[in-house]
């Protein structure tokens, strides 16, 4: 009888007797378990794999539990992974160094198997609830990413990555703009805060716009409203409804709303006509 898929627990020490006792008590407990001596091969395996969770001891040699957690956070596709930090260092400001770097939880040494695994649970739980939401949000193709206080990126949906990346940003290193936009070129990309998704995670919804120039031409041009011009300016770019509905941050039956009006004031029967009328237009004006 096949079981359940487990869960992979990557653990990071330089200790090998360390490293045999928690294999042999996670795989005991039906976790798959892989190993780093340091944390330059956990981040080197992290490329390779991705891990349910990271047990990482805090005090290595070389580059510290601190550092190399700092570092898997900085990673978009890693940023997810809940990392809890194992230390005999007890003191308030190393747990305050964990939580800082990105660690979920802190276990003291010498460990307690039973209250390893109750914590590992919980997380493994959370980090479920988490990437189900994820995964929700993917499948509706919607333009949201979540980011920390200071901006850093935690993570997007395909469609707000692939907007990036035509305007130029890779996920790796990009930080959401303290006032809340970014020109690029004759476009605006702008970020609209929806909520707090956690302690230090902030839930954005990614709009964008043509910078305001050819919608105010389109708008005096053809006597439309601001909100009939910024759709028919996307309509004449080729996007669907629900690209416009994305891209504006309103319903796909308010840009329906919208595109009656703009026929019934252009004349027109359909949005081939109407986008003809506004790329004309724009190719015509001084």
């Amino acid at each position: 009888m096949t079981g359940l898929p487990r869960d992979t627990v990557l653990v990071v020490d330089d200790t090998p007797d360390t490293l045999g006792f928690l294999t042999a008590a996670l795989e005991q407990a039906q976790l798959t378990v892989l190993v780093a001596t340091d944390g330059a091969s956990a981040i080197q395996l992290l490329a390779h794999v991705t891990p349910d969770l990271i047990l990482m001891d805090a005090v290595m040699p070389g580059m510290d539990g601190f550092e190399t957690c700092r570092q898997i956070k900085a990673e978009p596709a890693l940023a997810h992974l809940p990392v809890i930090f194992m230390t005999g260092l007890t003191d308030t400001q190393h747990v305050v160094q964990g939580l800082e770097a990105g660690g979920v939880d802190y276990v003291a040494k010498p460990i307690v198997v039973d209250e390893l695994l109750a914590r590992i649970r919980v997380h493994l739980a959370n980090a479920r609830i988490a990437n189900r939401a994820r995964v929700a949000l993917d499948a509706t193709g919607r333009f949201l990413l979540a980011a920390t206080a200071d901006g850093r990126l935690v993570w997007c949906t395909p469609q707000a990555e692939k907007r990036l990346a035509e305007a130029g940003f890779s996920p790796a290193g990009f930080s959401v703009p303290r006032n809340g936009s970014l020109e690029v070129g004759n476009r605006v990309l702008s970020f609209t805060l929806l909520s707090r998704t956690g302690p230090d995670e902030f839930l954005y919804r990614l709009s964008e716009s043509g910078g305001g120039q050819e919608e105010a031409f389109i708008r005096q041009y053809l006597s439309l409203t601001t909100r009939e011009a910024e759709v028919l300016i996307w309509i004449a770019r080729g996007k669907s409804n629900r690209d416009i509905s994305d891209i504006l941050g309103i319903s796909p039956r308010t840009v329906n709303k919208h595109l009656e009006q703009i026929f019934t004031k252009l004349g027109v029967e359909n949005r081939a006509s109407a986008a003809a009328l506004a790329v004309g237009a724009l190719a015509n004006r001084t």
